[in-house]
């Protein structure tokens, strides 16, 4: 392997000629081998690093700060890596110590001997092209990578939301294939009273709707940057006009309209809006948790458990079990809903543990927010897919349930009242007989009446009784 000399202020060190990034990646790469994870499996982290680079370039540029030639190498390698290219030379662990320094010296190094390339140098001539003092001009790793950090989650979010209306969408559609199918409802996992299978499949949509919304709020909250904050938020080391311009630029490069925080030296301390977001996520893996119990307590069977609805077989159960079928899409998201939840505390613990001017612990804020979003977003797209869109009811069991269920008694109590409902009920616990049977039998209703009171349409919706 051949090597080029670079040095940093510890001294030199070899790196492989055919890296794009430089000594401070080397060196990171020797500090920090924790999770095996490099920051290249977030593309959208990986992307933001380069809109970010790119929007501060072309403000130094309108500033007179940057020459044309350095400025148009600098745009056109962020191109390049916004387009997919490099990204393998984002080497750096995601968990790391030192606020983010590892990943935007990663990104000023990659992005600096791709421009040296352009150029028409040498990668390691930093005499022609420097890491610091051209990509990194008027920048600190204390704006740069929440900055970053913000963009990146806000396109996570983005597709998150998306895999979301998917899902949301095919519970609709099997709310409306299963508008017809009355079925009793639970609670406490006791008999309640009947609705429809519709009805209980339309909740799973209306669940979701409700978090794209708190996940739109969210990255509201996400669009407010510290960008041009340096090192404490000062602005030291940067034109005044620079915040105003670098934002602008940014809102250009992502098309995402980005807001200067009105203070920032707090925006630089604060990882507030990283904890509203892990909130969210966590709301939204409960939710969908619950959903997958559901589903899972729905399907139980096939002879020996509720048995009211059918999952589609996606593959062998049991090694030993011949015939079983298991649940395991919603166990799948279950299991990520856990995953999210134990992120939550993680970032809570990093957020609180912030000192003074600068919060350390946002790498591991941007790990555990960048799994809980693409890992919600797979499971959606999955239970989707692999799930929801196969759901079949079983009509005739759920209508015998029905027939059978004293639940339905409680329709009655408008007509027959509380104290001979609760003797209908008694009774046919005892017995076994159905409510309808016994109703005839007392000559408490007609035939007539009970088919009335009984009807789908009446069990399932408001109903007003006049005494």
């Amino acid at each position: 392997m051949k090597y080029r000399m670079e040095h940093d202020l510890l001294g030199e060190r070899e790196v492989p000629m055919d890296m794009y990034y430089g000594v401070h990646t080397l060196r990171a790469l020797e500090n920090f081998p924790i999770s095996g994870i490099p920051i290249s499996t977030y593309p959208n982290m990986v992307r933001a690093l380069a809109c970010v680079k790119q929007a501060c370039a072309l403000a130094n540029k309108e500033l007179d700060m940057l020459d044309e030639k350095r400025t148009n190498a600098i745009v056109k390698a962020c191109e390049e890596i916004r387009a997919g290219k490099l990204h393998s030379h984002f080497a750096v662990d995601v968990i790391q110590g030192g606020a983010g320094t590892s990943t935007n010296m990663n990104a000023n190094e990659v992005i600096a001997n791709r421009a040296l390339e352009l150029l028409g140098f040498a990668r390691g001539e930093y005499n022609q092209l420097h890491p610091l003092e051209h990509v990194n001009l008027s920048q600190s790793t204390n704006d740069v990578y929440p900055t970053a950090t913000k963009v990146a989650l806000y396109f996570e979010i983005d597709e998150l939301i998306a895999a979301m209306e998917i899902l949301k969408a095919a519970f609709a559609e099997k709310a409306d294939e299963f508008k017809d199918v009355l079925k009793m409802g639970r609670t406490q996992l006791q008999d309640a009273v009947p609705m429809t299978l519709g009805q209980e499949f339309s909740t799973y949509a209306v669940m979701l709707e409700e978090d794209q919304q708190r996940l739109h709020e969210a990255a509201s909250l996400i669009r407010e940057i510290n960008l041009g904050a340096t090192a404490i938020g000062t602005g030291i080391n940067a034109h005044p006009d620079y915040a105003a311009l670098a934002r602008k630029h940014l809102s250009e490069v992502t098309g995402i309209p980005y807001i200067t925080a009105g203070n920032l030296v707090e925006a630089t301390q604060d990882a507030g809006a990283f904890v509203q977001l892990s909130g969210v996520l966590k709301r939204v893996a409960v939710k969908l948790s619950k959903i997958c119990n559901d589903l899972r307590l729905l399907s139980s069977g096939p002879r020996t458990g509720l048995g009211e609805i059918n999952l589609p077989a996606v593959q062998a159960g049991s090694s030993i079990m011949p015939g079983k079928v298991n649940p395991v899409i919603p166990e799948v998201v279950n299991q990520i809903a856990f995953l999210v939840i134990g992120n939550d505390v993680t970032v809570t613990f990093a957020a609180e543990g912030g000192q003074m001017q600068l919060n350390a612990f946002e790498p591991i804020i941007a790990h555990s927010l960048f799994d809980n979003l693409i890992y919600l977003r797979q499971g959606c797209l999955t239970l989707s897919e692999r799930c929801v869109k196969g759901i079949t009811a079983n009509r005739e069991h759920l209508a015998e349930l029905v027939n059978h269920s004293i639940g339905i008694v409680t329709a009655l109590n408008p007509f027959i009242g509380y104290e001979n409902a609760s003797a209908v009920a008694k009774e046919a616990h005892a017995t076994g007989k159905g409510v309808a049977e016994i109703v005839l039998a007392k000559g408490l209703l007609t035939k007539e009446q009970l088919d009335d009171i009984l009807r789908p349409e009446v069990l399932t919706q408001p109903r007003w009784f006049k005494k």
